[in-house]
């Protein structure tokens, strides 16, 4: 079973069924967590919201134009300033000061970011700026189709200990993280995989 943006070049490679993600995800994530009704996931190439109801899809928004509010965006801006994304991360989240980054296109963005570190700004500051960037981005996606509690934060920013703080001070909620983040809709297209099988077999 393949999922992901690659899901058709691995069918047509392999000759295996594909699922969406927003499924795979819906699945996964109620794997891991059966009481979620709300999966937020910040991946390297889009971000999503899915409301969801015993592993069923209910509604979903997607921020998949450009890499603004993604994993990649974060990358990029870590890579622009000089650090690693561990560093990145711990650096924003250490940071007392705010200097903001007015675009979200990555090559503007990243323009202005090296523009602001030729002026002296502190690398801090502006690593938390970036992620505050992303954070309001990903909440007015969220404000599209509203939240219920017990949401599950997965995608590979879930790893990134600033975003999960500034997410939770933010939505003034507890948020549910599998240990690996990154896996959950290769976990749900799995489960569905193996529930084909066991129904073909039957």
């Amino acid at each position: 079973m393949a999922t992901g943006y690659g899901r058709y070049l691995a069918q047509s490679h392999l000759n295996c069924p594909t699922i969406t993600e927003i499924k795979a995800y819906a699945i996964g994530a109620n794997f891991f967590f059966p009481d979620a009704r709300t999966i937020l996931d910040i991946g390297g190439q889009d971000s999503k919201i899915i409301r969801v109801n015993k592993g069923k899809v209910e509604d979903f928004e997607m921020n998949d134009r450009c890499a603004a509010g993604t994993g990649k965006f974060l990358e990029i801006m870590a890579t622009t300033l000089g650090f690693t994304i561990d560093e990145f991360s711990n650096t924003a989240a250490q940071s007392e000061n705010v200097v903001s980054v007015s675009s979200m296109c990555t090559v503007f963005a990243e323009s202005e970011v090296v523009s602001l570190i030729s002026r002296g700004e502190d690398r801090r500051s502006i690593a938390l700026g970036l992620h505050l960037s992303i954070l309001n981005r990903v909440l007015a996606l969220i404000g599209r189709i509203g939240f219920e509690d017990k949401i599950v934060f997965a995608g590979g920013v879930a790893k990134n200990k600033c975003m999960v703080a500034l997410l939770r001070q933010r939505l003034a909620m507890h948020l549910l993280i599998p240990k690996e983040p990154q896996i959950v809709g290769a976990v749900g297209a799995a489960l569905i995989a193996g529930k084909n099988k066991k129904e073909t077999k039957t």
